[in-house]
């Protein structure tokens, strides 16, 4: 063979592999264009964060839970957390539908799920499991029912104790039942820990990391009143921002230091936080329960100065920002009028005290002043009439409004992390 033909050949070679790496580099491109976003969340908690007899478990029995999500997607997953199991679970069978309305689902619309290709599956103990993917279309706001089989016996199981809606509970494999009749409800969530759709690159989520005020105490059972949800449909309203999740990481009764109901929030960041697909924000509004609950629960040896909670949210922003988060802090909103123990002039000293500092010196990205937004303009140590619930410490469904209201949604444009 001549020089000129193997010159021919070595670059119709280097052609080929050029064109061959070209296919492969427009294919990790096109991959890359989408990622995996939480749409939802219910944060984790031990089933003995609460006085025993609420969190037995199961047996033989179907759950039924309905997740209220953000954005919407057309490939979906769930998460199911065993993190506080003390033994592995084996979960019989999980069905994803669209929910109707009470325990039914819309007809044509059930997917059975899988776990590396099986129906069942066995979360170990203190563990996470994810859901194969599966093609479905569910938009914007969706209320998915997710229905999860537990054959044996569970015993106490992980869950959210203030779910805010309704999970329905019947007797044996009802997982793939159009409507669960007869069914027991509860507003607590079960082993779901989360939500997750394929979305554009450019889709980011925001988790909105706080106790019973983020979490929605006192909200309208079912109507999805929690402030992030109402974050969550301004920014879908919007025409100016890219698309935003926005996840509800709200434990009642958190606090940033110390363990009552569920794990201090510094304990859980990573978690909660970190760990979510596609995060690049998070809002801060905790501290108020590591105020109130020493007099609360009569644990004078869990009273926290204002510079040990200064301390903790410091450290909530340095790890933020190291894994290039944008972090925005919140205002403590007013307790006046809440009762003894929980309200008093020391507490009330330490609230002002904590909002001078987050307004002043914190090195939040952004400030949100929860405190202006729903206090009394006459009384400022208390919640405007029309924003409380009645107990004088949670917001009431136009409180949680008025707090969505007054983020500047220009905070939360784009997905670029620090």
């Amino acid at each position: 063979m001549s020089t000129t033909n193997l010159q021919r050949r070595s670059l119709v070679g280097v052609f080929l592999l050029a064109c061959a790496a070209g296919a492969v580099l427009s294919q990790a491109q096109s991959i890359t264009r989408e990622h995996w976003v939480a749409t939802w969340t219910m944060s984790p908690m031990p089933a003995n964060a609460l006085p025993d007899g609420e969190n037995t478990g199961f047996t033989n029995q179907t759950v039924r839970e309905v997740a209220h999500i953000s954005i919407g997607g057309q490939r979906v997953r769930v998460r199911l957390s065993n993190a506080y199991g003390v033994a592995p679970l084996r979960v019989g069978a999980v069905h994803m539908a669209l929910h109707a309305e009470g325990s039914a689902i819309r007809t044509g619309s059930d997917h059975a799920l899988t776990f590396n290709g099986k129906t069942s599956v066995v979360i170990p103990a203190g563990a996470l499991m994810v859901s194969d993917a599966i093609d479905m279309d569910v938009a914007p706001f969706s209320n998915i029912a997710i229905s999860i089989y537990l054959p044996g016996t569970s015993g106490p199981l992980t869950w959210h104790q203030l779910g805010t809606q309704s999970t329905y509970i019947l007797s044996g494999d009802a997982s793939a039942a159009p409507e669960l009749v007869g069914a027991t409800t509860s507003t607590s969530v079960y082993l779901l820990s989360g939500v997750e759709v394929i979305a554009p690159l450019t889709t980011g989520a925001v988790v909105a990391l706080g106790d019973s005020i983020t979490d929605g105490y006192a909200s309208t059972r079912d109507a999805y009143h929690r402030w992030p949800d109402f974050l969550a449909k301004r920014l879908a309203h919007s025409k100016d921002h890219a698309a935003m999740a926005v996840l509800n990481a709200g434990i009642s009764g958190n606090r940033l230091l110390h363990d009552v109901i569920g794990p201090n929030a510094l304990a859980r960041f990573d978690r909660d936080v970190l760990a979510q697909p596609g995060v690049t924000h998070v809002i801060v509004l905790e501290g108020i329960n590591d105020i109130g609950f020493p007099d609360y629960f009569k644990r004078p040896d869990e009273t926290v100065s204002t510079d040990e909670l200064i301390a903790a949210l410091a450290q909530l922003i340095e790890r933020a920002h190291a894994k290039g988060l944008i972090i925005y802090g919140a205002t403590l909103t007013p307790f006046e009028n809440s009762g003894e123990p929980y309200h008093s002039s020391v507490n009330e000293a330490k609230r002002q005290a904590l909002n001078e500092w987050i307004r002043t010196h914190a090195k939040f990205d952004a400030i949100l002043d929860f405190d202006r937004v729903l206090r009394d303009p006459a009384h400022p140590a208390s919640l405007l009439p029309a924003y409380d619930s009645g107990d004088h410490l949670h917001p009431s469904d136009a409180g949680y409004e008025a707090m969505a209201a007054s983020v500047e949604l220009g905070l939360l444009q784009g997905t670029t992390k620090r």
